[in-house]
């Protein structure tokens, strides 16, 4: 989840770095620092806090004359937050700042102490870099190989050598990393935007291999020390689409960017009024002998699967299972040659995903990704990538990938309920003509922020929420929850509404929150006769259901009205006003809305 840049070139080093980890905060802001070469020496610099503090220890220095470092910005795993933990750590010979986590590095540090090297630090990044340092011999490549050998667990790592001047070493295992290419100067980072002030030309690094970066290019090579050549890359998206764009916060325009990231995904995906997946791996006749689909995901993207398995089960009429990541690797799955396994990930990076990806190719199923990163692990991991046309996402609250992995999940269906027969085409048409509106519709919606906020300041006090609805409406329910909790430090909880009354009621007292979602006609009036049941036990309820929904006057103290749309789709609608709610609950509470504590875009550690 740390970020990661080093630079080689003719700028000033420690102002590339600088501008890198910028773009990298959202990985992690609990320390930042940076390591470059000053004359024939090593210097770092580090400290706890936000990258902010760093510049202000930086600017009480001489301005370095260098051209070559790495830089880091840290989401605390082994040790606290704090100065001597913070990255890059050092040995006499090596610097290195890392992303991952070594997972025997309490055998390893044992042997070093052994060997006579001291630690100061209680992260396991420390051992790595005095590993490297023990078995470095004047060959920095064969250094790494030797150490890695050793070596359990994920890392993505950027290295100087001290007698290898102008020069950034890197490594990968689970941790991504690219190269970016420039003229007369060359770049790595963790993720896309640390380049995209510089260069739009990259490449991903693959497990286990290696690479050098000079000012004059880049070198790269196997696990085994081999020379190889990489297929470079165009990022599909320049620095200004990365940018607030008059925006107070990222969070705020990634909201607003959702009508365009639905028509760019699901634009291209449909062909003469029908959804069109254009993968020859998910044809017509594979989609026929599907048995059983698995979605596996991780926190945002599992709430999408969520959608999506109610999707496939209403539409294609076959079983449709949702596991989370981490439960799934380590439950023992029960997998069919016939099955399918989606994995749904906004960077297709995140750890426990990609560990169940390769769990499940291991036991003979098929894998398909819903993945925002072109090129990412589990992307090339898998059979089959649909990707998600988002574009750069960087509030670490997940809003519009949200949407566009729900989009992807319900063409999936569509076609899939297509292939099968199971649904006769004018349906299939008119549905998914219905999910092309869903774009305009939403557009609506955003321009009533100022309800929304009103809400916002009659409950940002508040110490405990509950969520509520039935069906699609009770994944909605979970969702809006989190992105309340993530990012506002509310308690906030989400039931399925005929539970309520099995033992979660007992905790509605007089004035407790209570949001009410109510959009699928099936059980509209089931779902009403719950809100009573809370708001007669004294909840404060804000109701969000359709527009000309019949509601009692004692059924809720606030309404949100929304456009009239297929039950089935409603999700694609009704997120939006759970999303600004939550920011705005967050910008009256003075919380940081991009980076709420102790979180990070991309988990990349178990």
């Amino acid at each position: 989840m740390c970020g990661i840049v080093g630079y080689s070139g003719k700028r000033a080093g420690v102002d590339v770095l600088l501008n890198g980890l910028e773009k990298l905060e959202y990985r992690g802001y609990d320390s930042a620092g940076v390591a470059y070469f000053d004359g024939d020496d090593i210097r770092v610099v580090k400290c706890e806090g936000r990258l902010a503090a760093l510049r202000e220890r930086l600017a009480a220095m001489p301005a370095p004359d260098t051209h070559c470092g790495i830089g880091h910005t840290r989401w605390a795993t082994h040790g606290a937050p704090s100065d001597v933990n913070s990255h890059p750590h050092a040995a006499s010979r090596v610097c290195l700042v890392h992303n991952g986590i070594i997972e025997n590095y309490a055998e390893l540090k044992e042997h070093l102490i052994r060997c006579g090297y001291e630690f100061c630090s209680e992260t396991d990044s420390e051992v790595l870099v005095k590993l490297l340092d023990y078995h470095y011999q004047n060959d920095p490549i064969d250094a790494i190989r030797r150490t890695v050998a050793e070596v359990r667990g994920s890392y993505g790592a950027a290295i100087l050598f001290r007698d290898h001047p102008g020069e950034v070493y890197a490594v990968r295992r689970e941790s991504p990393l690219i190269v970016g290419y420039g003229d007369g100067e060359n770049f790595l980072a963790s993720d896309i935007p640390a380049l995209l002030k510089y260069t739009r030309e990259y490449s991903v690094l693959d497990e286990g291999e290696m690479a050098v970066l000079r000012p004059d290019g880049i070198e790269i090579y196997s696990d085994l020390g081999a020379p190889i050549e990489k297929e470079r890359l165009t990022a599909a998206f320049d620095e200004q689409s990365a940018e607030k764009g008059g925006f107070p916060h990222f969070m705020l325009k990634e909201i607003h960017e959702q009508p365009s990231a639905l028509r760019a995904t699901i634009g291209p995906r449909v062909e003469n009024g029908l959804p069109d997946l254009h993968i020859d791996a998910l044809s017509d006749d594979y989609l026929r002998r599907i048995e059983n689909v698995h979605i596996v995901a991780c926190g945002t993207a599992m709430h999408a699967g969520m959608v999506g398995k109610t999707a496939i089960e209403a539409l294609a009429r076959i079983p449709a299972f949702t596991d989370i990541a981490s439960e799934f690797r380590y439950r023992d799955p029960i997998l069919k040659p016939d099955d399918l396994v989606v994995i749904i990930s906004q960077s297709g990076e995140t750890l426990d995903t990609l560990a169940a990806l390769k769990l499940a190719k291991q036991r003979g199923a098929k894998t398909l990704a819903v993945v925002n990163v072109v090129g990412s692990s589990i992307a090339r991991a898998a059979d089959a990538v649909l990707y998600t046309y988002a574009g750069p996402e960087i509030a670490v609250a997940s809003t519009k990938a949200y949407s566009v992995q729900m989009a992807v999940m319900y063409l999936f269906a569509l076609r899939l309920a297509l292939a099968k027969g199971v649904r006769d085409e004018s349906e299939i048409r008119y549905l998914t003509g219905e999910l092309m509106r869903a774009g305009e519709l939403i557009r609506p919606l955003l321009e009533e922020c100022e309800n929304v906020k009103f809400l916002a300041s009659r409950f940002m006090n508040s110490d405990h929420l509950f969520f509520m609805g039935r069906g699609m409406d009770y994944a909605l329910s979970l969702e809006g929850s989190l992105k309340l909790k993530e990012i506002s430090y509310v308690h906030s909880e989400a039931y399925a509404a005929g539970e309520l009354k099995h033992g979660t009621i007992s905790l509605i007292t007089k004035g407790t929150p209570v949001v009410a979602i109510a959009t699928q006609d099936s059980v509209y009036e089931k779902t009403i006769s719950n809100v009573r049941e809370a708001r007669s036990r004294g909840a404060r309820v804000i109701l969000l259901c359709k527009e000309g929904a019949a509601v009692p006057e004692d059924a809720a103290d606030y309404i949100i009205r929304l456009p009239q749309f297929e039950s089935l789709l409603m999700p694609l609608l009704m997120i939006v006003p759970l999303q600004l709610f939550a920011y705005y609950m967050s910008v009256l509470r003075g919380c940081d809305v991009d980076k709420p504590r102790n979180l990070a875009k991309s988990v990349t550690v178990e």
